[in-house]
């Protein structure tokens, strides 16, 4: 893996111990938040012990078991759910962190010095309650209790949060949330219930209400060179978020480090594939770069201990011409790794930016696709490789080198690919999953866009009709 160790990928193959054990522990309270704890059954006060068992030997060991007890007899308060989830997130966060110790032995990278700051203060406390009480009607309700009017509660609260810039990372998850639900309902009928996904929603929307959770602490600022290696895009029914994964060069000769910069924005569910860009386009002049493979230079651009630039275009402008491979080849591997807030450690949000070549590439009878570099086997996330770009499964097949985030889901680390190096007429070609984000000369993109286009314009016209009347 050629990120700086370069010899060994074995360690993120072998047992984790303990691993099993954390995620089991997980697993059985969320089949409690399936049926509802509005009267637990004993199979659910089972499942509330073992959450409580498995949190013994930390500091949240006394709260848990109370909210555990509490909660089987019926007789939970918002307090209660608030320390299961509680639980729950320092569970996964152990997870986090050892999966993250064996990234950092097979990279070799180096972790940033220093630590999340505490959050601020309370804001909004109205709002924030509310949020927490439809959350914890959620829960004793259960995911096969719930209705369009249950879900349908969210709507006032998250409306009210919108217009607050505080207070909207949490509003965008309640909103995606309850839609999500709304398209389940009612849950009596499902046949299949994304048990970990939707206690993972639950549980992060729950903390996120706790005074001060939500808070986004800015620690300083940053000016020098940001080298852009791939856009990550995020999409659901109602938003989409880019992310630029970058390593950042002081202007004053620091270490280089790793930071992300993201920008987001709501959208319809007509507007998909290349279409994504136009909407999120006009907030970030860094797409424009990242398409025209350019880098950024930062003066005084706010930043925060986990390497999340608050992107302005107040504070960047267009630097030189720069290859991404050229950047992951030579300055990625000596980039720090920033570090993680505590209720981001989890381990669906391990996303570490990674260099890889000598691999061969292997696909399956389905089309799975596999990497083997230094003796083992990574799954090529081709779920993840947008459709609003030129990179496909297909080129990553015949790459010879890749740049892409490794990530961990269902108990092996994958690979993300963000962009490729593959060999077209004997020559070096790169394809980037976001060489389309500051607009394409491409024939296939220039259609995607068109089509994007036409649905806007028809929505704005249906909008403009709306409001007229």
């Amino acid at each position: 893996m050629a990120t700086g160790a370069g010899d060994r990928a074995d360690p993120l193959v072998e047992t984790v111990a303990g691993l099993d054990e954390a995620l089991a522990a997980v697993d059985a309270f969320d089949e409690v938040l399936v049926t509802g704890l509005l009267r637990p059954r004993p199979a659910q006060a089972a499942g509330l012990s073992e959450l409580a068992d498995a949190v013994a030997g930390s500091p949240l060991a006394a709260v848990a078991a109370e909210a555990a007890e509490k909660t089987a007899a019926g007789a939970a308060g918002e307090d209660h759910f608030a320390a299961l989830a509680a639980a729950r997130t320092a569970l996964l966060g152990s997870v986090h962190d050892a999966l993250t110790t064996r990234v950092e032995e097979v990279t070799g990278r180096p972790r940033g010095k220093g630590s999340v700051p505490a959050p601020g203060g309370p804001q909004a406390p109205n709002l924030l309650a509310a949020a927490r009480s439809w959350l914890c009607d959620l829960a004793r309700c259960g995911w096969q209790g719930i209705d369009h009017d249950l879900v349908s509660a969210s709507a006032p609260v998250v409306s009210a949060m919108l217009p607050d810039p505080a207070l909207r990372r949490l509003a965008t998850l309640l909103d995606g949330f309850a839609a999500e639900l709304a398209a389940c309902c009612p849950g009596a009928t499902l046949d299949r219930v994304p048990v970990r996904r939707w206690a993972d929603l639950w549980s992060r929307a729950l903390l996120l209400t706790l005074p001060g959770a939500a808070d986004v602490p800015v620690t300083g600022t940053v000016t020098g060179r940001l080298l852009p290696l791939g856009v990550d895009l995020h999409e659901h029914a109602t938003a989409v978020q880019a992310q630029v994964h970058a390593v950042f060069e002081p202007a004053d000769g620091a270490a280089p480090r790793l930071v992300r910069a993201c920008v987001s924005a709501p959208k319809p569910d007509t507007v998909v594939g290349a279409g994504l860009w136009q909407l999120l386009r006009p907030h970030m002049s860094l797409l424009a770069a990242v398409g025209e493979g350019r880098s950024m230079d930062l003066a005084d651009m706010p930043v925060t201990a986990e390497g999340d630039l608050i992107w302005s275009d107040a504070y960047a402008r267009p630097g030189e011409a720069v290859d991404a491979f050229a950047t992951a080849r030579v300055a990625l591997s000596a980039a720090s790794a920033p570090a993680t807030a505590p209720l981001d450690r989890h381990p669906a949000r391990i996303a570490v930016p990674v260099f890889l070549e000598g691999y061969a590439t292997r696909s399956d009878d389905e089309g799975a696709l596999t990497l083997t570099l230094a003796g083992a086997d990574f799954a090529v996330d081709a779920d993840r490789i947008p459709t609003a770009g030129p990179l496909t499964p297909e080129a990553v097949a015949t790459s010879n080198a890749c740049i892409g985030l490794l990530r961990w889901d269902a108990g092996t680390f994958t690979v993300q690919p963000l962009a490729v190096e593959t060999t077209v007429r004997k020559k070096a070609v790169a394809v980037h999953a976001g060489a389309w984000a500051g607009g394409t000369a491409d024939k296939a993109g220039v259609k995607a866009e068109k089509a994007a286009t036409d649905a806007a314009a028809v929505l704005r016209e249906r909008a403009g009709r709306l409001l007229r009347k």
